[in-house]
């Protein structure tokens, strides 16, 4: 026998690669370093819709953070890589195997989420999803449609937590804050937030006169020409506060005033839809923002608000009978929390998917924090003006 077998393959020649070889190699070094950045590190995410406006634009791309909030590890591991739930041309398949699912675990982080952040996540009700009408969300096609018909008309298919859409919003409130808001003002623990300076909200503009040049508009991007007169030369708006403050300056410019939907006119569809509750998209609350340790009490005033973080989220098994409140299987009168909730919320108020209409956003559905644009598209704009120039590289705030 040859005790010295290892010196012969170690004397070997060695074999060269293929090029094929090569580059599989260079391919394979490439995806998992990029996966481990993505996953860890920093992620690329684009605006798609105008409810972040003028804070953020559609067409802006941007950078996002897994490290300040810590990253969160992968709860559907197997995935294609580069693909969030769906393959690339395709509306339905999978892009994810749902066969193996790990529980939420989330690395250590420089920072909690604070007030005002600005926050991608994944859309909390996104665990249900019509294929074939993915722009509204399943829950509000079912409460105007019926179960029944919904299933009927639809394809519908489940997503885990980490494979549902992302969204993009600014935080409000933190666990443990108390949320409402009147006539378009949010409060947070009894203390009024005022909209940012970028922010959008319905301004109702009373003209002096409609003889004026509409191009000192263009600035401010207010399409008069598109808006209905709601009264003699006056018209409803969408606007910043900075914007209005400078609308007042003109000296055609009779009267800028904040619009908000009226108390007790209802629209439907704002959270919690509980018929007890007249609230609507500027007037709401006060609503308790459950964090991790809070106990509450169950009734059928808390439940409305409750029933599915404690339910869908937090995956107990809830049901009532006779009036009395049973979590897995058991009476319960009160439930403490195991996970921390947000309260997000979209700059461009009147046009924004947020917490107003699907509530509380749980901790293990946050993604990370919006760092800095670092490109910005315009494509309504001429070939020549469709990179603004002014955006790349801003911080976001």
């Amino acid at each position: 026998m040859n005790y010295k077998f290892w010196q012969r393959k170690k004397d070997a020649p060695k074999k060269k690669k293929t090029k094929t070889r090569e580059w599989v190699d260079a391919i394979v070094f490439a995806v998992v370093a990029a996966t481990i950045i993505r996953v860890f590190f920093i992620e690329a995410y684009t605006i798609p819709s105008g409810s972040m406006e003028r804070s953020l634009l559609i067409g802006d791309f941007l950078f996002v953070s897994k490290v300040n909030y810590g990253a969160r590890i992968p709860m559907t591991p197997v995935a294609f890589p580069f693909a969030h739930h769906t393959l690339p041309l395709t509306t339905s398949t999978k892009a994810y195997w749902d066969g193996v699912q790990w529980k939420y675990h989330r690395l250590p982080g420089l920072s909690k989420i604070k007030r005002n952040d600005v926050v991608v996540f994944n859309f909390p009700e996104g665990d249900t999803v019509a294929v074939e009408n993915q722009a509204e969300s399943y829950y509000a096609l079912e409460r105007s449609m019926g179960r029944q018909q919904v299933r009927s008309i639809f394809t519908i298919i489940d997503r885990p937590v980490d494979k549902r859409e992302n969204f993009i919003k600014r935080c409000i409130g933190i666990p443990g804050d108390v949320i409402s808001m009147s006539n378009g003002i949010a409060n947070v623990n009894g203390k009024n937030e005022p909209l940012k300076n970028t922010g959008m909200m319905p301004y109702r503009i009373e003209f002096k006169t409609m003889d004026f040049n509409y191009a000192a508009l263009d600035e401010f991007n207010l399409n008069l020409g598109g808006a209905p007169a709601v009264a003699a030369n006056t018209y409803i708006l969408d606007a910043s506060p900075e914007i209005a403050e400078k609308l007042k300056t003109f000296d055609f410019v009779k009267t800028v005033t904040l619009s908000p939907d009226p108390a007790g006119a209802v629209p439907g569809g704002v959270f919690p839809n509980d018929p007890n509750r007249v609230w609507n998209r500027d007037n709401f609350g006060p609503i308790k923002i459950p964090s991790k340790g809070w106990t509450v009490k169950i009734d059928s005033n808390t439940m409305p608000l409750y029933y599915r973080a404690i339910r869908t989220y937090e995956g107990n098994k809830v049901e009532q009978k006779a009036g009395v409140w049973y979590i897995n299987d058991k009476v319960a009168t009160t439930y403490t929390f195991k996970m921390d909730y947000y309260w997000m919320m979209g700059d461009n108020r009147h046009n924004s998917a947020d917490s107003r209409y699907w509530g509380f956003v749980p901790e293990d559905h946050i993604v990370g924090k919006a760092l800095f644009v670092w490109m910005s598209w315009d494509s309504t704009a001429s070939l020549l003006h469709k990179i603004r120039w002014s955006r790349l590289f801003m911080g976001i705030h």
